[in-house]
């Protein structure tokens, strides 16, 4: 019982580390960050089983952070509150052809950032843009503004805009 609590215990500090990082750093890790976030198994591993080597203790370490992502994602799929915790929201970046740059701020996304995304859809100006949108898992979904004569898109209710506005 001792791994299992173990294991609870490391799942939720490094879970709570990686959100505190934000949604933004998990769509591109640096390899400094990546290197981190590999050695974190090696790096706890001894907080985890303690000084037992054996087969059946790591049997229970595995078995227990499998139980505890599986029960993330039951979460996830069943509470939206709790995806709304776990997950994070999205946040609109750019709103008709105008930069939010409080949203960027407390997302830590620049300017640079969101014109890379966009080149990668063919647009090379900000008023091409209807919406910009950092999503939960740290892209960037940008939405181009219609062209002329076409049918205009659905807006954003005020409502709509609270929630997702981050």
């Amino acid at each position: 019982m001792e791994t299992v609590l173990r294991v609870a215990a490391i799942y939720l500090l490094v879970f709570a580390g990686l959100r505190v990082m934000g949604k933004r750093e998990f769509g591109q890790l640096s390899p400094l960050e990546l290197v981190t976030l590999l050695m974190i198994p090696e790096i706890v591993s001894q907080a985890l089983t303690g000084d037992d080597y054996s087969i059946t203790n790591a049997a229970i370490g595995v078995a227990t952070l499998l139980v505890l992502v599986f029960a993330t994602s039951l979460l996830m799929h069943r509470f939206k509150a709790a995806e709304r915790i776990i997950a994070g929201e999205p946040a609109i970046l750019v709103r008709h052809g105008r930069l939010l740059e409080d949203t960027m701020n407390a997302a830590r996304v620049t300017a640079d950032e969101v014109f890379e995304e966009m080149h990668k859809v063919g647009l090379t100006r900000l008023e091409e843009v209807d919406w910009a949108i950092l999503e939960p898992d740290g892209r960037i979904a940008v939405v181009a503004v219609p062209p002329p004569g076409d049918e205009p898109r659905r807006t954003m209710r005020a409502e709509d805009e609270r929630v997702v506005g981050g």
